[in-house]
């Protein structure tokens, strides 16, 4: 069984999509999704600078439509149905809905940009920030983050929660980490997955009310609490209040085990998610998951190689 994986932002770099783009039908497609989003992912993906693509009305996009890009790249390859089910990192939720059926390509990256744009607007609104908490014991950790008034933002697994708020308060908590734990401050906007992003919520629950959606047609899981959804709408409704709320990969790293999950293959822009299964994740067996980075073409051939043998 294997799962197909989606990343969320910060996982972008630049010029990531510009071996992708060398393949015609890839390139129609990305301009096909600039024309849906209003984002010219083309010159966006290629060449762009750090900061250009920081920006979360420009990052959102872009992940989401690599992704998108990444799965039809793959799909020529080998037959869809090879892959077990579907997941998504905060807004690669979008890319797994898309993948999965629920949405269709276009509908995703119009929803994102709603989604990116919200999001942008509640970051400027008020100076907030996010730091991975690496290490520590959760019961010590969340205790500490009450204190000085930040939230968990991502539980990621592995020993990895990214929390979010004032940026004076995630000072402090660089100044005073939890026992056994490490801050590092990370490069971006603002406090997503909390309360900070309530003003993003009602206007993306408003695009998603007006697209359709279908049943997803292979299995798909939620960031809400790990579970595996088979209502399409119902999936689209929690990737909307997900926006402000946190994160919990590492609940739907569980349900991969709990599922009999052998094998994982994440979309570009690649590696984050990767990482993360290969601390938080094992084999049925008991030994370390087979893991697949797609980070350029020329890692297309290695996850197919996983998904045939999966087969076999």
């Amino acid at each position: 069984m294997i799962v197909l994986v989606a990343p969320g932002q910060g996982s972008q770099t630049p010029g990531f999509l510009t071996p992708w783009i060398d393949d015609p039908a890839a390139r129609a497609q990305l301009e096909e999704l600039s024309d849906a989003s209003g984002v010219d992912l083309v010159a966006h993906g290629t060449s762009s600078d750090a900061d250009t693509i920081r920006d979360t009305a420009v990052a959102q996009p872009l992940i989401v439509a690599a992704g998108l890009v990444t799965a039809r790249a793959l799909f020529d390859r080998v037959d869809r149905s090879a892959v077990t089910g579907v997941a998504g990192h905060s807004v690669g939720e979008l890319t797994a809905a898309a993948l999965a059926g629920v949405v269709s390509e276009a509908d995703a990256v119009s929803l994102v940009t709603v989604r990116a744009s919200g999001m942008a607007d509640a970051a400027a609104a008020e100076p907030t920030g996010m730091s991975a908490v690496l290490g520590g014991d959760e019961t010590e950790v969340l205790p500490k983050l009450a204190e000085l008034g930040l939230e968990p933002a991502n539980f990621n697994g592995g020993g990895q929660i990214v929390v979010a708020g004032a940026l004076d308060a995630l000072a402090r908590l660089a100044e005073e980490p939890p026992a056994k734990a490490r801050v590092i401050a990370l490069q971006v906007a603002g406090a997503f997955h909390t309360r900070y992003m309530g003003s993003a919520v009602d206007p993306l629950r408003t695009a998603a009310a007006a697209i359709a959606t279908s049943d997803p047609t292979t299995r798909l899981w939620t960031n809400f609490d790990g579970s595996e959804i088979a209502d399409g709408r119902r999936f689209v409704d929690l990737l909307v209040d997900q926006v402000a709320s946190p994160v919990r990969w590492d609940r739907t790293m569980e349900s991969f085990t709990a599922a009999g999950v052998t094998g994982l293959i994440e979309l570009a822009p690649a590696g984050a998610l990767v990482g993360l299964a290969k601390r938080g994740l094992k084999s049925p067996s008991g030994e370390k998951l087979p893991t697949v980075a797609i980070k350029t073409p020329d890692d297309l051939q290695a996850a197919v190689d996983l998904l045939q043998g999966a087969a076999s």
